[in-house]
Order: C-alpha cells, then structure tokens, then sequence
C-alpha cells in the first residue's frame, strides 16, 4: 500500500503537463472543427442549427448554427490556452450535448453519437479539474 501512495505522488508532478497535452489536443482538435463551420457562412450555420430540432427548437437555425461553430473555434483556441477556460468547457459541453442528441435522433445509434459523447466527457472532467498550471489564466493571475 506504502508503495502505490508513493508511486501516485511521484506520478502527480506530471498532472499538469497531462493537463496541457489534452488542452492542446483537444483544442487543436476542436479548432480544426470548428474552423470549416466558421466559414461555411449563414448556409453552413443554418444546416448545422437545424440539430436543435431534435431537442425540440425549431427557431433561428443560423443563430444555433453560429453559435455551434463559435462554441468549437472558439472554445478550442481559450481551451488550448487555458484562458477562460471553465467558460470554454461549458460551451463545448453544451455543443456536444446537442450533437449527441441529434445523433442518436437522427437514427445513428451510440456509435454514432460517440465522438460527441467522448467529448463532452472530457470537457466535463477538464471543468471539474481545472486547465493546470501551464494555462494562460494562470499566468494572468485569474486561475
């Protein structure tokens, strides 16, 4: 037992750089998600807004839309800097859960949903962790 304690507190100096290899990642990921959204323009948006009919809103797709594609570029950029970071991860949070919802009612089935799902665990593990040390917001004094 005296071992595993020892052997966890020698692997927790690396928490933070684990914290930064997934923002990184992610946010990268999420970046290049988002970023042919972005610009598809109001057609793209308006498409990619029709996901919230299946949580029952059928309202301004192209603000939705604009919203989703916002929510991924953006929220990719501040979750790789660690800069806003909680609100970044509640925006992709909720983008994930839209397009695991649309997923799954739209026929796909878990597997289909899974990518949206994967995510969104992440991001909900990240909110409650914290960027880390290495993130911008700490830096700046607000982490």
């Amino acid at each position: 037992m005296c071992f595993m304690v020892a052997a966890m507190s020698g692997l927790d100096k690396w928490r933070d750089h684990g914290l930064l290899v997934i923002r990184l990642g992610m946010g990268t990921m999420f970046v290049l998600h988002g970023w042919p959204k972005m610009a598809g323009g109001a057609k793209a948006w308006t498409k990619l807004g029709h996901a919230m009919r299946h949580l029952g809103i059928d309202f301004a797709p192209t603000m939705w839309g604009f919203a989703a594609a916002t929510s991924e570029l953006a929220g990719g950029v501040l979750l790789a800097l660690g800069l806003l970071f909680r609100p970044a991860c509640t925006m992709l949070i909720a983008t994930m859960a839209v397009a695991a919802t649309m997923h799954l009612g739209k026929g796909d089935g878990i597997m289909g949903a899974s990518h949206a799902i994967e995510a969104g665990v992440v991001f909900l593990g990240l909110l409650l962790t914290g960027p880390g040390r290495f993130a911008l917001q700490s830096r700046l004094g607000k982490g």
